[in-house]
């Protein structure tokens, strides 16, 4: 079984520019700047200072070249990267030009969500799951599962379950006995199999090649339908 990659995909939005055209000095704030989002918008706009003086440095332009290029002073553009001159919304294309970028490359978007899954194992039916994927299934509809099988007394007629959906799995450790329909199989470590979930089919720890029980531990990728089936009594 070969195994997609599903990228992570980020949304990421910028906030909103708030501020005034007026170009008067350090002492321009105010009743307008207050309010429940002050400080948001000092926080974002240190934020593009902190940007503009980065980009600067890293393509090694003086003070002098940024403002020859942006129509201003060395010293306005000095005062505008400290924060002692206030940074308007017209200055943005002008600075934007000077250092070769386009002006939302000077707006610093929000952090991007961390792409790490935290959820926390549980138990069901005496087996161990790991989530490996986020709850909701995301775009794709898919769940991915670590599934550690304790060992169990031989079942002879376990109950199979059938539903809508795909399901693969490859075995990590152990032995693992599939039963679909009528066919049974013991697959072993680096083994996978990939099959329709309306095909009635159960799974569980096999004994090993000396007769005995031992755990298994299987990656096992479904769709929503096989979650709510063979996960169910999670909580």
């Amino acid at each position: 079984m070969s195994l997609r990659l599903f990228p992570v995909v980020w949304q990421e939005s910028l906030p909103m520019w708030q501020t005034t055209a007026s170009d008067s000095g350090h002492g321009a704030g105010g009743a307008g700047d207050a309010g429940e989002h002050g400080n948001e918008t000092v926080d974002f706009e240190t934020r593009v200072r902190e940007r503009l003086r980065g980009l600067r440095l890293a393509q090694k332009l003086s003070l002098e070249e940024v403002a020859s290029r942006a129509g201003l002073t060395a010293s306005a553009v000095s005062r505008l990267e400290s924060g002692a001159r206030r940074l308007a919304l017209e200055h943005l294309p002008r600075l934007a030009a000077a250092l070769g970028v386009r002006v939302d490359e000077l707006l610093p978007s929000q952090p991007r969500p961390d792409p790490r899954v935290h959820a926390k194992p549980f138990k069901t039916h005496g087996r161990t799951v790991w989530p490996l994927s986020r709850a909701g299934a995301g775009e794709s509809g898919m769940l991915t599962f670590r599934i550690h099988i304790p060992p169990e007394p031989p079942v002879s007629a376990p109950r199979l379950r059938r539903h809508e959906g795909r399901e693969w799995l490859y075995v990590l450790d152990g032995r693992l006995r599939l039963i679909l329909g009528g066919d049974e199989l013991v697959l072993s470590p680096g083994e996978a199999a990939e099959f329709s979930c309306l095909v009635p089919h159960w799974m569980g720890a096999a004994p090993g090649p000396g007769g005995e029980m031992e755990p298994a531990e299987v990656l096992v990728i479904m769709g929503p339908h096989g979650e709510r089936v063979h996960l169910r009594a999670r909580r």
